[in-house]
Order: C-alpha cells, then structure tokens, then sequence
C-alpha cells in the first residue's frame, strides 16, 4: 500500500529530501539520458507528491505555483521507479497530483509539460494538447492543460 506525503522541501526530512532527488536522477538523468538541471529552484516553492511503499519512495511529482512556469500551477517531474512501473502506482499518483492540486489550488486548472508518447495516458485524466510538440532535452514534449474544475 502507498502512503502519500504532501510537503514543501522545507518541511521534509532529510531522508525524504535524499530519496526524492535520487529517484528524479534515477528515471531523468540515468534512465532517459537527459543531461540537465534537475535540481532547480523551483524545488524550493513546490508542493512535492511522495509516494511511499515502507522505506522506499516509489512514486514522485511535484506541482509549482501559478507564476512559477505558467499563469496556472504545473504538474511536473513526474516518475515511478522502474519496479513500480506497470501497477497502476502512475495512474495514482497524477490522480494525486490532480487531486491535491486542486485542493491547494481551486478553480486554476493545472498544467503539464507531457513526454508526448504519454498523451493518451493524460488525455484519460482529462488533460488536452495545446500547441505543437517540442523538443526538450532531447525528448518530444507537448504541452498538455487541465480545465479547472
């Protein structure tokens, strides 16, 4: 069973702090390669998404603020160990995110920066494409918008 842990980098542990960049270095930077600034000062404004099973974090997003990358609060850095791929822990944790989003965030609608070979998986929590694909760190984004509720 996953424990969900809703936080501000001020307010997590060390141990939490640890495990949340070592699982982003994990799936960004090892698994897809991309060389890029994973730790950045968004970080310090965000809402940080943990989804534990016992000691190991296995699932992670974080949500900025509206102003922080869109007039809208965003949904990013969205990941799953590789053991924990597969379950449905994904599924859970954007509906999380969603979830909590907009409980934190009311009425704003929330955006995503979505790898575009995941569009169909956020089109079925309700997201759609705005604009044309791009390339970010070498991988084909497209930007992807949720209503507000």
């Amino acid at each position: 069973m996953i424990e969900w842990q809703w936080a501000t980098l001020d307010t997590l542990s060390p141990h939490a702090v640890h495990a949340m960049y070592a699982l982003r270095q994990q799936v960004f930077v090892l698994e897809q390669t991309c060389l890029y600034p994973d730790i950045d000062a968004a970080d310090l404004t965000a809402h940080h998404l943990l989804g534990w099973q016992g000691t190991t974090l296995a699932a992670y997003a974080r949500v900025l603020p509206a102003g922080t990358k869109y007039s809208e609060p965003a949904m990013g850095r969205v990941a799953t160990l590789a053991p924990y791929r597969g379950t449905g822990l994904g599924k859970a944790l954007v509906a999380q995110g969603i979830a909590r989003a907009e409980h934190h965030y009311p009425g704003t609608g929330l955006r995503i920066s979505a790898q575009q070979y995941l569009i169909h998986f956020y089109q079925h929590f309700g997201f759609v494409t705005e604009g044309e694909p791009y390339d970010e760190d070498g991988i084909a984004h497209i930007e992807m918008r949720l209503a507000p509720v």
